[in-house]
């Protein structure tokens, strides 16, 4: 099903259709790309239009075959972490990096920020385990599908109204307002008095092969990325449109937030001199 109104040159809210954005998964297709420049070639030229079709960037991450000749360049692992490597900026309006990971290193649970994000296998395996949002965090491409359903339902209901009410006890409904009023107050005072810890739900787990693509946005939830193996590195290729510097992580215990700065480990093939001494991303558990 072609999602004419999936812009990905936009953010995630910005979107006419949200609903429709989940997509099959992981993805899978035939058509062939043999060249990692090449395929880089082929989102510069689709990015260069004003309206990305998603699923036109999904054909061609699924259409390019791994191979590590192509990729190694880019692939600097590190032994306490995975590691984010930059293989091209996409004038603004994407990036496409590699991810490297050893034996056991995963992310942290986190967000897109409002982006949307495509994975490629390109060695080893992963685990994608994705989770609902905590109840005390709303991202804006909630708000709006919130938003769109409330006013849909309420114009629902004004039509029903309309139609049968007769005679309304004004004194009733006022009390019933009042009432729900202070209880909506003194939940909200809750909030403000301390929060409200919970673990997080976890709601699916895939695994991926190489060449499977996958695809997440803040509508879907959240999620992780696991090297299930504890012998064997993983190396994955990733596309971010709009870029994005930061994002939210949630601890898994409480589903508490915080705003962190992404950064690279390598730019274009070549390390990054200033060494990050902890990568806000990475799982602490």
């Amino acid at each position: 099903m072609e999602i004419d109104s999936a812009n990905c040159k936009y953010r995630v809210s910005e979107c006419q259709d949200i609903e429709q954005l989940s997509v099959d998964y992981p993805i899978k297709c035939d058509q062939e790309i043999d060249c990692l420049e090449t395929l880089v070639q082929e989102l510069h030229r689709v990015f260069s239009k004003n309206h990305v079709n998603i699923q036109e960037v999904q054909k061609l991450m699924s259409a390019y075959k791994s191979d590590p000749k192509q990729w190694r360049k880019f692939a600097k692992f590190d032994r306490f972490r995975y590691t984010r490597n930059l293989v091209d900026a996409g004038n603004g309006a994407f990036n496409i990096m590699i991810l490297c990971w050893g034996p056991g290193h995963a992310s942290a649970i986190h967000d897109h920020a409002d982006s949307h994000c495509f994975m490629k296998l390109l060695s080893g395996g992963l685990d994608e385990v994705r989770y609902d949002w905590p109840n005390n965090v709303e991202p804006e491409v909630v708000k709006k599908m919130k938003n769109k359903t409330n006013r849909r339902t309420s114009s629902e209901t004004e039509a029903e109204l309309a139609d049968s009410v007769t005679d309304l006890d004004i004194s009733g409904e006022n009390d019933r307002c009042q009432s729900s009023c202070q209880s909506q107050n003194e939940h909200e005072e809750d909030e403000e008095r301390g929060y409200d810890a919970q673990s997080m739900k976890e709601i699916g787990r895939t695994r991926l092969e190489v060449n499977d693509v996958c695809y997440i946005n803040d509508a879907q939830g959240l999620h992780r990325m696991e090297n299930p193996s504890h012998v064997d590195g993983a190396v994955s290729l990733h596309l971010y449109c709009p870029p994005f510097d930061s994002c939210r992580v949630f601890d898994s215990r409480t589903g508490k937030s915080s705003e962190v700065k992404v950064t690279f480990w390598s730019m274009y093939g070549k390390k990054i001199k200033k060494v990050i001494e902890a990568d806000p991303l990475d799982d602490q558990e």
